[in-house]
């Protein structure tokens, strides 16, 4: 008892400090947990690089396509329709009975690369092979980058264009070279002996060069100027920000209860 007041002094034990305590600083497990809010399907590109990405899909299917379709060049041999593309043919002379000749109606790759026509198509497979490989790992890389956050920043984006540029080159490359080869004797043979360098004689280009060639000119012009505008700018600010958002809630509601 306080002599001074009459009233008993109630004894301070760290039991009463604990529920001293409890009442301005609740339990943490009795904190309410956040909902979490659904994760979302982010993209790393703009509007005008979700168009870009659609383009250069596009354009590398187109070329590449094209390029393994043996109908580049249309012509005619012992009355039957032959196409060409720089390493595959449809319908060849076999030797027959007698000596004979006669036309197999089937399509197939050369047998080597050597057994390519001339010198100019075999430059022509190669060079005109690495661009279609070019412009498919960019669409591959594009696809990607309107399904996953920060893949494409705008750097990037300028970088995959000038890939893009160089692939198309390639294959434009691969176009031009092809004239070069209808002087050799299987090509004369097929357009009425009268064909040259860029002079087809009887035959007549088929819809797949014309589809390769303009699946680059696609990629070069269209795809690489929307690159420049494909990718987002880095935002460091809203990294930090959605680390914030997960951090534990338990951890900041303590940290305000021990404050003095």
């Amino acid at each position: 008892m306080n002599p001074r007041t009459g009233r008993l002094d109630e004894k301070i034990s760290p039991w009463n400090l604990h529920a001293n305590f409890s009442i301005w600083c609740c339990d943490p497990t009795d904190l309410p947990i956040p909902a979490e809010k659904p994760e979302t399907m982010r993209s790393s590109l703009t509007l005008v690089g979700t168009l870009w990405a659609f383009l250069s899909l596009v354009t590398a299917l187109a070329s590449s396509t094209s390029y393994f379709l043996p109908y580049w060049l249309f012509g005619s041999q012992l009355g039957k329709p032959v196409s060409f593309s720089t390493f595959r043919r449809c319908n060849y002379p076999v030797r027959g009975e007698g000596h004979s000749l006669i036309m197999v109606e089937e399509c197939g790759r050369y047998a080597s690369f050597s057994a390519i026509p001339s010198l100019a198509w075999q430059m022509c497979t190669v060079v005109t092979g690495a661009g279609c490989a070019l412009l498919l790992l960019v669409a591959l890389a594009a696809v990607l980058g309107c399904c996953m956050e920060e893949l494409i920043s705008r750097m990037m984006g300028r970088c995959m264009g000038a890939a893009q540029f160089v692939g198309g080159l390639l294959i434009s490359s691969g176009c031009a070279l092809y004239p070069l080869g209808w002087n050799s004797p299987e090509i004369m043979q097929t357009c009425g002996n009268v064909s040259n360098q860029f002079q087809l004689g009887t035959c007549r280009l088929g819809w797949a060069y014309y589809c390769a060639g303009g699946g680059a000119a696609a990629a070069m012009l269209i795809c690489t100027w929307l690159s420049c505008f494909a990718g987002r700018n880095p935002k460091p600010v809203m990294l930090v920000e959605s680390i914030m958002r997960n951090t534990n809630s338990y951890a900041m509601e303590l940290d305000h209860c021990l404050k003095p």
